[in-house]
């Protein structure tokens, strides 16, 4: 089975170019020193905790996306149509049920994958701490994984979003890169006035800012949408985002905050 050459491509490629060109306003962002009152670190610390340099993530990350690729052509070449007729896009109300279904299915996919690569001690040792060698997360970082770790839970979360919401090809581009686009804000290291995604969404930048600290290593799994599977399963650790001396913000556990304020009681 053939592949089409419009909404196959578009949905395979876009998202990419897309993780690129936000990563990119963010990386843009991050040069404006006056912005460092909104960093959830101070620059410094990027270079003390994070073990990796900036140019092997880009390496990583285009690793991963080239499996990415491969998978999602593969995929399209499967359930693709011969016929060559173009198909045919639901209504707005059955596109927005297909977009909460896939919202779902990525969820509780990456919820249960991401937690067993912390609780398995081989795969969290072998395979997802490449992840958390990025102590102090940046935009373009949000893929750096494990090759292995992006196939199960990326690529393949994505692919089972995909066919089990039924959306088309054509839907799939605005899923997708709506999904990066939430991705690599949850990793952009800032926390910006007006930001629309934090207004929707408690799973934000701060919110996944606490599972990179090693306090925060065994809760707060859920991404990249929302919060539900840590509630429910008993892994939410609240937090608060509190003004650091210094300057900037940080995110901190409720929990801490209550011991130190013990401390000084």
């Amino acid at each position: 089975m053939g592949i089409g050459a419009s909404d196959e491509l578009l949905g395979t490629f876009v998202p990419i170019a897309v993780y690129w060109l936000y990563s990119g306003l963010y990386l843009a962002l991050d040069g404006v020193e006056r912005l460092d009152v909104y960093r959830l670190h101070p620059r410094e610390e990027e270079a003390a905790k994070n073990v990796v340099s900036r140019g092997t993530v880009v390496r990583g990350v285009l690793v991963q996306q080239a499996f990415q690729v491969a998978v999602s052509l593969t995929l399209f070449a499967v359930i693709g149509d011969e016929s060559g007729i173009e198909q045919k896009q639901p209504s707005a109300l059955v596109i927005l049920l297909q977009f909460a279904i896939a919202m779902f299915v990525m969820d509780t996919w990456q919820y249960f994958m991401h937690r067993y690569m912390h609780i398995n001690k081989f795969l969290y040792k072998h395979i997802h701490s490449k992840h958390h060698t990025l102590v102090v997360p940046y935009s373009f970082g949000a893929l750096y994984n494990h090759p292995l770790e992006g196939l199960i839970l990326d690529t393949i979360g994505g692919a089972l979003s995909f066919l089990v919401s039924g959306m088309t090809p054509r839907t799939s581009i605005f899923f997708f890169s709506f999904a990066t686009i939430k991705t690599v804000d949850d990793h952009c290291g800032l926390w910006l006035p007006g930001n629309i995604l934090h207004a929707l969404f408690n799973n934000n930048s701060a919110y996944h800012d606490i599972h990179h600290q090693l306090y925060g290593n065994k809760y707060n799994f859920s991404q990249p949408f929302f919060v539900m599977w840590d509630k429910i399963l008993g892994t939410y650790m609240p937090y608060s985002i509190e003004h650091r001396k210094g300057g900037g913000f940080e995110s901190r556990p409720v929990k801490l905050n209550i011991a130190e304020q013990t401390k000084t009681d």
